[in-house]
């Protein structure tokens, strides 16, 4: 993404969730796809054999993982991203999902990077590994209300009664995010 992230102070603060309880949530978060920064869905298909051997049958073909929408972000690298293609699933939380998505709720993006001895989320979508969390106006990380997300279903956050630091709850996104910048949320 383009510039430095940074923290929004609401991540300071602790509540009362958890994260989601995959794989019985069924990855309810892919069911419309991800904007991907254009030169990391190029490095995505540059990459097509290390990752169709870990894509459900049918779904093997690069030509097809994305669907031709392109839009502006003022958060992307290159100022620009593509959307997954998102297909219809009726196993899946509202009937659709991202192609990469298999029948065993796991991403085969993040499955072929592990299998090729990479860090899990090597091609995975910096929006799918934000995920639940957010970027506000400013581009720092956050996360939206989540008395409002722990009532959703389908919510990649659960409520519990234990009260804990969001940078607690999130901290494997954050440090993957942020890396040697995690330090400032602890201030």
């Amino acid at each position: 993404m383009s510039g430095k992230l940074r923290i929004h102070p609401k991540m300071k603060e602790s509540g009362p969730i958890q994260r989601c309880d995959w794989p019985n949530c069924k990855a309810a978060c892919c069911i419309y796809g991800a904007w991907v920064d254009k030169r990391h869905a190029e490095d995505i298909l540059a990459h097509a054999d290390e990752i169709i051997p870990y894509m459900d049958e049918g779904h093997k073909s690069p030509d097809a993982w994305f669907d031709g929408q392109e839009e502006a972000d003022d958060h992307a690298l290159t100022g620009r991203v593509v959307h997954t293609t998102i297909l219809p699933n009726p196993y899946h939380y509202g009937g659709t999902s991202c192609i990469f998505l298999r029948s065993d709720f796991k991403c085969a993006l993040q499955v072929a990077a592990e299998a090729n001895q990479e860090h899990k989320w090597r091609f995975k979508p910096f929006y799918c590994v934000l995920h639940p969390l957010d970027l506000d106006d400013l581009g720092r990380i956050t996360l939206d209300e989540f008395d409002l997300l722990t009532k959703e279903p389908a919510s990649c956050i659960r409520g519990t009664r234990r009260e804990t630091p969001l940078a607690e709850t999130f901290r494997e996104e954050l440090e993957y995010l942020l890396g040697s910048q995690l330090s400032q949320i602890k201030k």
